[in-house]
């Protein structure tokens, strides 16, 4: 990512859940909040990275072409279905943490999640800890600023620019209590990595976090990037497109049949592991909303620090 400028994936992200809220009929996941949190300038910035893959559209719209267009082209996403299913997964898991006592939440990569400020009743106790790019998080702050959003206590807005600090150290700098167990969600990022960074942010969780914390992440198979099974669909390609053409690409994935040897030398659980149809099944099995998956290739991960590793 440009280091001037927040993330577009992220901007993109926050307004298809709020596209979600607005538009499906099934709710998946209740958060309008994108609309609020991303405004014009930022809109704008989406749009045009929708028009360079859609020269037809007009230059200088107005309002309610342009929010026409950032529309239909979300929805049309092939990410579409797994930023909600993503987040829904997550939230689900992090509910049940929290009722079994886990009062501290950190997203890494949080982009513009909205979760302190849409389920603050669930919040309420728990410190939240969001993680990011210091462009991202300082964008965020401007448009909460802009926007008259205050964010509720405690929440601790955290820049780091991971290609270049070390995760463990941002960590215990942090206001995290590391001898009690904490919830951590890396949604959306993982793709953008590395392979050795990816295990590298999961090594620096396991050394930091309490046993019993947990993780959520996002990623793609491996096979995605090459070989007899890569995945070829327009809508998916459009994707892969897309975010390279703003400077995102996609770089790596992971095995999910080695998930578990991988990750248990590093002192991690596997709670559950699923692909996107399999979530779609579970949370829209009716089909209400209409959304499609593509391939099994995006997938999501629940961990457990079984072991607190030592550096």
């Amino acid at each position: 990512m440009d280091p001037l400028t927040a993330s577009r994936t992220a901007l993109a992200t926050s307004l298809m859940r709020a596209l979600h809220a607005r538009t499906d009929t099934h709710r998946i996941l209740d958060d309008s909040w994108g609309d609020q949190l991303v405004p014009p300038e930022a809109r704008a910035l989406v749009y045009q990275m929708i028009r360079n893959h859609m020269p037809e559209l007009p230059a200088t719209p107005d309002a309610a072409t342009q929010q026409r267009a950032i529309d239909a082209s979300l929805r049309a996403n092939a990410g579409y279905p797994n930023v909600l299913m993503r987040s829904r997964f997550t939230e689900d898991a992090l509910s049940r943490a929290v009722t079994r006592g886990v009062r501290q939440y950190v997203l890494i990569g949080a982009g513009f999640d909205s979760y302190a400020l849409r389920r603050a009743q669930d919040a309420a106790g728990v410190t939240v800890i969001e993680i990011d790019h210091p462009a991202t998080q300082a964008f965020k702050r401007h448009c909460m600023a802009a926007s008259g959003i205050v964010a509720p206590e405690p929440v601790h807005y955290i820049s780091a620019d991971l290609a270049n600090e070390d995760l463990e150290a941002v960590l215990r700098a942090s206001p995290l209590r590391v001898s009690e167990p904490t919830f951590f969600a890396w949604l959306g990022v993982t793709m953008y990595l590395t392979r050795e960074a990816n295990l590298a942010t999961l090594r620096a969780v396991s050394t930091v976090a309490a046993p019993d914390s947990e993780v959520v992440f996002s990623y793609i198979d491996q096979a995605f990037f090459g070989g007899p099974n890569e995945d070829t669909t327009d809508k998916t390609n459009e994707l892969r497109a897309m975010v390279a053409s703003v400077g995102e690409p996609f770089v790596s994935g992971f095995h999910p049949e080695s998930l578990t040897a991988e990750l248990g030398p590093i002192g991690y659980e596997l709670i559950e592991e699923c692909s996107d149809l399999e979530l779609l099944r579970r949370y829209d099995p009716a089909g209400a909303n209409g959304l499609v998956v593509h391939n099994e290739l995006s997938r999501i991960a629940h961990l457990r620090v079984a072991t607190k590793q030592t550096r």
